[in-house]
């Protein structure tokens, strides 16, 4: 009988990368053997699983992870591995996938499922999937209405139009995708296995017993006492934006810059009086909260649940009150950019807001998360949050590598953190950014703080872009093309390149104007200066952070 080869643990890889390696040639001895005695011995092989993901924030990627070591455990040669490392050929190779992915923007495929949504969408030359099973577990946020969890669902459909057998339905998940996450693996490895009967994932049911955490988490959040709230627009703007420092003392929490905040909010309770009276609810009516446990109807409201779509809402219906918080959905902490380094400012972590205030048909609107932060929650008072890792978003561990930053309005904050960490880490690479608002006298956030990194020379150039400064409107995106040869020449030198800020226009326009760039002051052709961008996103040059 033939010994299967077993990779040492002495050899330079992961447990997940050894086992999937001990699987795989197992595999390949195992198929290269006669029936006979000897074929006894594939009983015993582990099935080979790649469990693919396509994350911009990382939780797609964590979860991936986490799904692999629970499926090596059931007994699957498996591994996780970014949709930016694969190519669809993969997928034949690898027989048994399960994917997982986010939804970015309206509806796009988050940055590292590009390429490969790309290659299985290519004109008349799409590759054949037979014989490959599957299954995806789609992420997302139901306030995007029309567009949630967008990605997962044209990955789904696309993967069986090129010939994949779907085993287990896909599942689509709220910002809350823990449980449905275990009940769709559970489906999942079951039918890879054919161990039982595949159901659809019950939605309703907590899929298992909840796990006990140690520290400061999303579901044991640290009570941050707010330290400032401080105006960085001047009184003559249109805008209100304010720098929000809390305080960490007392919490042994760390973060690196471009992490994301995640702070437990609470609705405006002029607008949840608003819609208590317009009901002709009791506002001390006992009502069930998301959770378990009970409170009065306005406390539930102000704290638990989601309100924001009912502003301004005057229904006729006569509806209970436990019917009308059964339709409601969980209140959900919101994830801020951080705008601080722990290195400049020990113990502490910043943000930068922009309160949202708008007038919509005769009704006063108001930013629930922005609002309460920037209005509600008074200096010394405390509010839960919980630090996000974002892998996706990491300065370069090469500190002679340079660094463009593309930060318009609120889209500074990481770039703040950015330039404090660099400064107290003694980074002798190049730092460029690129900053715009309405107007220069009025919205040039963090300005003494920039002006003083350009004369120490921290920031190696500046380029502003204030777009109501004159009659041409003039964005980021327009002083980039201004300086494109210079530009072209940081990226030929290794520059990474970022961008942070508003997902439907601006970062649109921004990648746009780079792919331009990389054609003109390059040299490229189109398909050229497309492949250029890709492979600056494989090898983490270009991150965005964009919302």
């Amino acid at each position: 009988m033939p010994q299967i080869p077993l990779i040492p643990e002495s050899a330079p890889f992961t447990s997940e990368q050894r086992a999937w390696l001990n699987g795989f040639l197992a595999g390949i001895i195992s198929r290269g053997e006669s029936a006979g005695p000897a074929a006894a011995t594939t009983n015993t092989v582990s099935r080979p699983l790649l469990i693919a993901f396509g994350s911009q924030s990382g939780n797609a990627e964590s979860l991936a992870k986490r799904l692999a070591r629970d499926a090596t455990s059931r007994g699957f040669a498996a591994r996780a591995a970014g949709l930016d490392s694969l190519q669809p050929a993969d997928l034949v190779r690898e027989q048994n996938v399960l994917l997982i992915t986010s939804t970015w923007g309206e509806g796009d495929m988050p940055d590292n499922a590009i390429s490969f949504w790309d290659a299985l969408n290519q004109n008349g030359s799409s590759p054949k999937l037979n014989g490959v099973k599957y299954s995806v577990l789609a992420l997302g946020d139901l306030n995007y209405g029309d567009t949630f969890c967008l990605a997962g669902k044209k990955l789904d459909t696309r993967l069986a139009e090129l010939g994949a057998v779907r085993v287990a339905p896909r599942v689509d998940c709220d910002v809350e995708f823990d449980d449905l996450a275990k009940t769709w693996s559970t489906a999942a490895f079951a039918a890879l296995t054919g161990e039982e009967k595949v159901e659809t994932p019950d939605t309703t049911a907590p899929a298992s017993e909840p796990t006990v955490e140690t520290g400061y988490t999303k579901k044991n959040p640290f009570p941050a006492p707010l330290i400032a709230n401080i105006a960085l627009n001047s009184p003559s703007s249109a805008k209100d934006t304010r720098h929000i420092a809390f305080s960490l003392t007392g919490s042994s929490l760390t973060y690196e810059v471009g992490d994301a905040l995640g702070v437990y909010v609470k609705n405006c309770p002029d607008v949840v009086d608003a819609i208590i009276t317009t009901h002709g609810f009791d506002a001390e009516n006992i009502v069930s909260l998301p959770d378990g446990g009970t409170a009065p109807l306005r406390e539930a409201l102000i704290g638990h649940y989601e309100v924001r779509h009912l502003q301004g809402v005057l229904p006729t219906e006569t509806i209970a009150a436990p019917d009308f918080i059964s339709g409601l959905r969980k209140l959900q902490p919101r994830l801020y950019s951080i705008a601080s380094s722990l290195k400049a400012h020990p113990e502490e972590v910043h943000l930068c807001v922009g309160a949202v205030r708008y007038e919509a048909h005769g009704i006063q609107h108001k930013g629930v998360a922005s609002t309460f932060l920037a209005d509600r929650l008074a200096l010394g008072d405390t509010t839960g949050v919980f630090f996000h890792v974002a892998k996706h978003f990491r300065l370069p561990t090469d500190l002679t590598k340079p660094v463009i930053m593309i930060g318009p309005g609120t889209g500074i904050a990481p770039f703040r953190a950015f330039l404090e960490e660099r400064e107290a880490t003694g980074a002798s690479g190049k730092n460029w950014l690129f900053f715009g608002d309405q107007r220069r006298a009025s919205d040039f956030l963090y300005h003494d703080q920039i002006v003083q990194w350009v004369q120490k020379g921290v920031l190696s150039r500046l380029d502003t872009a204030f777009s109501r400064d004159q009659e041409e409107k003039v964005y980021v995106q327009t002083r980039m093309l201004t300086a494109a040869a210079e530009l072209w020449q940081w990226l030929e030198e290794g520059a990474h390149f970022y961008v942070c800020g508003d997902a439907k226009r601006m970062a649109k326009d921004v990648d746009a104007a780079l792919h331009e760039i990389i054609q003109s002051a390059g040299g490229k052709t189109a398909e050229e200066a497309t492949a250029y961008v890709a492979d600056m996103k494989k090898n983490k040059r270009y991150q965005r952070d964009v919302y």
